[in-house]
């Protein structure tokens, strides 16, 4: 099976259509067809039913779906390793949580730029559940997260806690009534079971969020409360566009990095944390 049968299989999969598949891969449709039909000799199975309206992943393929994501991005990053130009002599993988990137891998890579500049830099966002993934399949050397699982092979860290503060569009105090324009984010297990001790007669709230970027926007636009990590809303708090509830309870939300036991390069690996580590610290201080 090759890398193009590969590519094929989930393009299809993504847009549901072999004539899109083919205009997006600049190949003709009877290619498509053709190598569908390769992997589905091979496998023995139907990999798609055909409709009218277009096609969709049989059991069969849905099964093989994830494992041909794997193929693909093993096979990009070997590309890259093994593509790598005199200049460096080691490469590093690193995925983060969406809402880590900014505070910690934007600062991370220059730090690894500095001291460490034989090492080419692969870094990506996702969430929890792909990136343990990603560290399970040896696709990634390293993982920062809020939710880490613990995984046989793999090393949970804790890297920092960050500190969730209570802020309004407008002055006041923690009082009864002041969930009316409440926005709940989900910031994970941790934070929920806080959230319960501090508010434990607190009624459903009436919009309820599951990542944070969307609520702090629906709140500068709308108005409203909810709870966001400081460094994010310290700007806001600066402009006098967000004020901080008097008297609310601060909340802790742990975040975590991820590691391989069995590193390629344990040097490399060690280097890489070692930076992380200290970009943590800034950001505690």
């Amino acid at each position: 099976m090759k890398i193009e049968h590969i590519r094929t299989f989930l393009e299809i999969a993504d847009c549901g259509n072999f004539n899109r598949a083919a205009e997006i891969l600049h190949v003709t449709q009877s290619t498509v067809s053709a190598r569908v039909k390769s992997m589905e000799d091979s496998f023995g199975r139907r990999l798609f039913k055909r409709s009218h309206s277009g096609v969709e992943l049989t059991y069969a393929g849905a099964h093989f779906q994830q494992y041909a994501q794997n193929i693909q991005r093993l096979w990009q990053q070997a590309h890259q390793r093994v593509a790598l130009p005199d200049s460096f002599s080691h490469g590093i993988g690193l995925g983060s949580q969406v809402s880590l990137w900014y505070s910690l891998v934007l600062k991370w890579m220059p730090w690894m730029r500095r001291n460490a500049t034989d090492v080419a830099l692969h870094v990506e966002a996702d969430y929890s559940p792909s990136l343990m993934r990603q560290l399970s399949d040896g696709l990634l050397d390293i993982g920062v997260m809020y939710h880490p699982r613990q995984t046989p092979g793999l090393i949970i860290e804790k890297l920092l806690e960050e500190t969730l503060v209570l802020v309004a569009t407008d002055q006041r105090k923690l009082r009864q009534g002041w969930v009316e324009d409440y926005v709940f984010v989900d910031w994970g297990n941790e934070f929920r079971a806080a959230h319960g001790e501090a508010f434990p007669d607190m009624e459903t709230p009436a919009i309820s969020v599951g990542l944070g970027a969307l609520g702090l926007e629906y709140i500068l636009q709308n108005g409203g409360s909810g709870y966001f990590p400081i460094r994010v809303v310290q700007p806001h708090l600066d402009q006098q566009q967000l004020f901080m509830v008097e008297e609310a309870p601060q909340l802790q939300r742990p975040a975590y990095i991820v590691y391989t036991e069995t590193a390629r390069d344990p040097g490399t690996l060690e280097m890489a944390l070692k930076g992380l580590r200290e970009v943590a610290l800034q950001q505690d201080g």
